[in-house]
């Protein structure tokens, strides 16, 4: 009897103990953040690696790449009769009703993608994220999903594209981005002609065309689904990509007002999460405030803040002219042009995001390359002045003014005596916006020693050469002698260790 009384001790201590042990696991798999805004803002919504990054790289890709005409909405102005894409798509592929967009598909093949040379690419050029838009507004999916029909993988080159670029990007030690455009995507004025050319719609509804296809396959791409349906794929497919390639950083590109909040507050509560599970920061853009500032930053497209601001923020930019995904007549900007855009985004607490374009087949253009290439060549010298530095007491000084904040901004041209600040620790960096010549002069006129109180100068440098700097300090500046040798056809920075 003693014996079976101890057999039963032992099973009900080991039943306790297992029952323990799938509470405390409960315990443990229970979310941290609830799917409310006051939960999620406990949230810290800027990660430190993002404040220290900076800088990344992504591409517009997939199958709006393919006819390579006009820019990133030919997808949609090619049902629009009458403009130039219709013209051009009439003209080379057919009415839109016989060659839809949906026909592009078997022509993206990707045949020259190569993952690792992009992240290579992307690492040489300096920066310290990088990725893709995973969906564009066309509907196309460039990951393995099995929630959207229309994917790279089961379709076009079938190839995990996000997959493939999350590995190789990773192992370049640099965080992963994907951007999401899919919310315009859906069509919210189905069957309603006067609102076929409303633009929060990507697609325009026309009973002539694909766009109003009710295929059960067909309808996705274009969005002409019901609304709960839409939303369902939305939050499906952002669960997708965090479970299957956890990026640090999402990305939304607008019309996230067609997004009912319940959903908004589902996707962040995943992604949060996901984060806590995998121990590490990760960040969500939003734009014009269409999610709470207290879970996301904002995002300025093609613009930025014209002021330092405490938040810290996020400008995405291109380095190509007239579109964001390839076309037979794109654009450049300089890397001189990109280099000045970083060093005032980053004075004034904000990252700079580059996008690329690449051809259909997934070669980086070596025009586009080359740019980048350069821009990593200045950072190799001058990045210790953007990595990891935070703002210093003012942004900047010089006569070249931006007038107002916001995306969509003007083109600024800057000149040497335009000055960018920004510190690390006790060094002051002041980057110089282009070259005044050899022996000149350089007065940095908010660096007095009023202003500076009872600091003083302990070292000054220009990054990138050995050349002893003359200098003078007084109550109307800080006041350089260029070297005799010219350092930088574009901008320069001068190293100010103080004490």
């Amino acid at each position: 009897m003693k014996k079976i009384g101890f057999t039963l001790f032992i099973v009900s201590v080991l039943l306790m103990s297992c029952n323990s042990e799938k509470k405390s696991a409960t315990l443990k798999e229970e979310p941290v953040y609830e799917a409310n805004w006051d939960s999620l803002a406990k949230y810290e919504e800027t990660a430190e690696w993002f404040k220290d990054a900076k800088f990344g790289i992504y591409a517009h890709w997939g199958v709006l790449s393919v006819p390579s005409y006009a820019n990133d909405w030919y997808p949609r102005n090619m049902h629009i009769v009458g403009s130039n894409e219709y013209k051009y798509h009439v003209k080379t592929y057919g009415e839109p009703k016989e060659f839809g967009y949906h026909d592009f598909v078997p022509m993206f093949k990707a045949e020259k993608f190569n993952a690792e040379q992009w992240a290579s690419l992307f690492k040489k050029a300096g920066a310290k994220f990088g990725g893709i838009v995973a969906e564009h507004h066309d509907g196309w999916s460039n990951w393995k999903s099995s929630i959207n029909p229309w994917n790279s993988f089961e379709k076009g080159p079938h190839k995990d594209i996000v997959g493939q670029l999350a590995k190789a990007i990773k192992a370049q030690n640099m965080k992963f981005v994907t951007s999401f455009h899919k919310a315009r995507n859906l069509q919210l004025f189905q069957k309603d002609s006067t609102k076929w050319l409303d633009d929060t719609s990507y697609f325009p509804y026309n009973p002539e065309m694909p766009t109003s296809s009710e295929d059960s396959e067909i309808s996705i791409m274009y969005g002409n689904i019901s609304p709960e349906k839409f939303y369902q794929n939305w939050f499906g497919e952002l669960k997708e990509v965090i479970d299957s390639y956890s990026p640090d950083l999402i990305y939304f590109d607008s019309k996230l007002t067609k997004i009912p909040d319940t959903y908004k507050k589902e996707f962040t509560a995943y992604y949060f999460n996901n984060s806590v599970k995998e121990n590490k920061q990760v960040v969500i853009t939003h734009k014009e405030g269409e999610l709470p500032k207290s879970v996301s930053i904002e995002d300025f497209e093609k613009g930025r803040m014209n002021k330092k601001t405490e938040e810290f923020w996020l400008t995405d930019e291109t380095v190509s002219v007239g579109s964001w995904s390839y076309t037979n007549t794109l654009g450049l900007k300089s890397a001189n042009e990109i280099i000045d855009l970083l060093a005032d985004i980053v004075s004034k607490n904000g990252a700079l995001m580059l996008n690329v374009s690449p051809k259909p087949d997934g070669e980086i253009p070596v025009d586009q390359q080359e740019v980048l290439l350069q821009i990593g060549a200045w950072l190799a010298v001058n990045g210790e002045a953007i990595y990891g530095t935070r703002t210093w007491e003012i942004f900047g000084e010089g006569p070249t003014k931006q007038e107002k904040s916001g995306m969509f901004l003007d083109k600024l041209t800057y000149t040497a005596k335009d000055i960018r600040y920004t510190k690390k620790g006790n060094t002051v960096y002041a980057i110089v916006l282009g070259w005044p010549g050899e022996s000149a002069k350089v007065d940095l006129t908010s660096f007095t020693k009023e202003e500076l109180g009872s600091l003083k100068i302990q070292s000054l440098s220009i990054l990138g050469t050995d050349s002893k700097i003359d200098y003078n300090w007084d109550d109307s500046g800080l006041h350089i002698i260029t070297p005799n040798k010219k350092v930088d056809d574009r901008a320069f920075v001068i190293k100010i260790e103080m004490k």
